[in-house]
């Protein structure tokens, strides 16, 4: 039976997720499986993928031929750079030591890459936040300012109308103290005519 490693599809609209499963090449994608290998997210950034190793190199050295996106996922995990190597062993290229030594170091040098990635975003998110947060500062110092000079200028005619009321106040002290003056003679006037 010609077997195939390749995408279970599971999820809502727009937001799927898959399973990693061992299948008949004649079944339908989403239908009869033999084993199930591990999981893919695609929505998380990096993606998530959980594979179990041993049973994924298991069915890739029976002839489980993985599907393109399948392969791309197994050489990412190192499963396929596995084969590579345990075929170099059965050929007498390597020892099974070196082998290992080889794969431990290109497992440790893939995490590297990995947590590299992880924290650029990590840097990215951070650096567009406070950019953010910048911007929304900026904006709130504008419109604090706007508010200012709106409300200034009222108050600014405040203090004037009341400058203006009290040069008023002084004036007509000194207006009602000259009429006052003119109705002192003509209140004596009008004693003098009336005697």
């Amino acid at each position: 039976m010609a077997t195939k490693i390749r995408l279970q599809r599971f999820g809502k609209k727009g937001k799927p997720f898959f399973h990693v499963v061992v299948a008949d090449s004649r079944s339908p994608r989403d239908g009869k499986f033999i084993e199930r290998l591990g999981s893919y997210n695609p929505n998380t950034n990096p993606a998530t993928i959980e594979i179990n190793f041993e049973k994924t190199l298991d069915w890739v050295n029976k002839g489980a031929e993985p599907t393109d996106t399948c392969r791309a996922i197994l050489s990412y995990k190192g499963v396929l750079y596995k084969k590579h190597l345990e075929g170099g062993v059965k050929k007498g290229a390597l020892t099974a030591e070196q082998a290992d030594a080889k794969f431990a170091e290109w497992l440790s040098a893939k995490d590297g890459q990995i947590e590299g990635k992880k924290d650029n975003l990590t840097k990215s998110k951070d650096e567009v936040r406070k950019a953010a947060l910048a911007a929304e500062a900026k904006k709130n110092a504008d419109r604090a300012a706007a508010l200012a000079i709106k409300n200034a200028p009222v108050a600014e005619e405040v203090v004037e109308e009341e400058v203006v009321a009290e040069e008023a106040t002084e004036e007509t002290p000194v207006a009602e103290a000259a009429p006052a003056t003119e109705e002192a003679p003509a209140a004596e006037e009008n004693k003098e005519e009336q005697a």
